[in-house]
């Protein structure tokens, strides 16, 4: 009995020590994980838990709030009320009742459009698109970020760009600063300020996705816009394309979509150019650019470069020339390919309309051309067109 009483006791004891060594094992454990350094008090290692730094924000997503702030104080609701001549007679366009009072053919209505603007001078200059402001005579209502409303006077329009100069009488307004349109980099983060379907001052995000994207002539003449999947939506045209910095780097001009609304692909002119043609507008009235007279251009197809012998579809395909102008007497003939200009090679017509444009007026343009298996240089010189006169 008392040999038996002896080993329960024993494995009581064991069993008390093992507890102990397990107990110890894992105190050990906790204090590994949780406990202060040496050197550092008690109180600070209940206390670390409370103090322990808020996560960071994830990298590449900035705190936009400040300037889309400045910004939407600095976007304005346009509308524009242009009157228009309908016909309500099938015979309308006849031309044998042209000699009858049009009155009778003809019935006057008032059109309104909606879009949306940006502030760029202090002094009242509004920038905004040529399609939101309509035609000459329009009668254009500008809403500042204030709720002020006031009559705007169009100062010009240009169709080759789709945009239009406003000037408002007003002082020490609210601007953006211009951006470096030159600088834009695709996947860059830009926010879309403007006023669609005429919810004010509504805010979007999105990237970069394209730089000098040109749509063959379906929107403009002149086509180097940015592409970005910033959701636009009818009412924002006219409005700003903002980088990270605030900075106004294009103005939102249109979208592309089978269900006319947002679907990823917004188009806006870049700030550059938006700049110089405010400057001729402003100054002028009217966008000076280069041309050659007498001559039309059509893109390259395959079909024309196999009639033609060409080895590719690019360059600018010369469909005409008229012999009395001076591209004639330069030497340019119709169905060649202009394949280069200044020694710059041309991927296609509307990058050889924007080259163009741009050219110095009055010098000489070096024009490599692809006639008949041949490849020869003319020089043209290069002339004076303008858009729109001052409204």
């Amino acid at each position: 009995m008392i040999r038996r009483i002896a080993i329960i006791t024993v494995f009581i004891a064991a069993g008390f020590f093992a507890g102990l060594v397990m107990t110890g094992r894992m105190q050990s454990a906790e204090q590994a994980t949780a406990a202060p350094q040496a050197d550092q008090p008690e109180s600070a290692a209940v206390q670390a838990p409370q103090t322990r730094p808020a996560p960071a924000a994830p990298a590449g997503l900035p705190d936009l709030t400040g300037i889309a702030q400045r910004a939407i104080d600095s976007v304005t609701n346009i509308s524009s009320t242009n009157i228009v001549r309908r016909p309500v007679s099938p015979f309308g366009n006849d031309p044998f009742f042209r000699f009858f009072d049009q009155r009778d053919f003809y019935r006057e209505q008032r059109e309104q459009s909606l879009g949306s603007g940006v502030v760029v001078t202090a002094d009242g200059y509004v920038l905004t698109n040529h399609h939101v402001v309509g035609e000459a005579g329009a009668e254009v209502v500008v809403a500042l970020s204030d709720k002020r409303e006031m009559r705007a006077k169009v100062v010009g329009i240009d169709d080759w760009t789709d945009l239009a100069v406003l000037k408002v009488d007003a002082q020490n307004l609210r601007t953006l600063p211009w951006g470096d349109s030159s600088k834009l980099k695709v996947a860059e983060w830009v926010l879309a300020v403007g006023n669609p379907f005429q919810l004010n001052q509504t805010v979007t995000l999105g990237i970069v996705s394209a730089t000098g994207r040109s749509l063959e002539g379906r929107l403009a003449t002149y086509e180097d816009f940015i592409q970005t999947d910033a959701a636009i939506n009818p009412g924002n045209s006219g409005g700003a394309l903002i980088n990270a910095r605030g900075e106004l780097v294009g103005i939102n001009t249109a979208i592309f979509s089978q269900s006319g609304g947002y679907q990823g692909i917004g188009f806006a002119v870049p700030s550059n150019l938006v700049r110089h043609v405010m400057d001729e507008l402003i100054e002028f009235g009217a966008v000076r650019r280069g041309t050659i007279t007498g001559i039309e251009l059509q893109q390259m197809t395959e079909y024309a470069a196999r009639q033609l012998g060409a080895p590719n579809t690019r360059g600018a395909l010369v469909r005409s020339v008229s012999p009395r102008s001076d591209a004639y007497q330069s030497g340019l003939r119709q169905f060649d390919i202009i394949t280069t200009f200044n020694d710059q090679a041309i991927d296609d017509a509307y990058q050889f309309l924007r080259l163009l444009a741009d050219a110095k007026i009055g010098s000489s343009a070096k024009l490599g051309i692809f006639r008949q298996g041949k490849k020869i240089t003319v020089d043209v010189t290069i002339e004076q067109t303008g858009s729109r006169r001052r409204v």
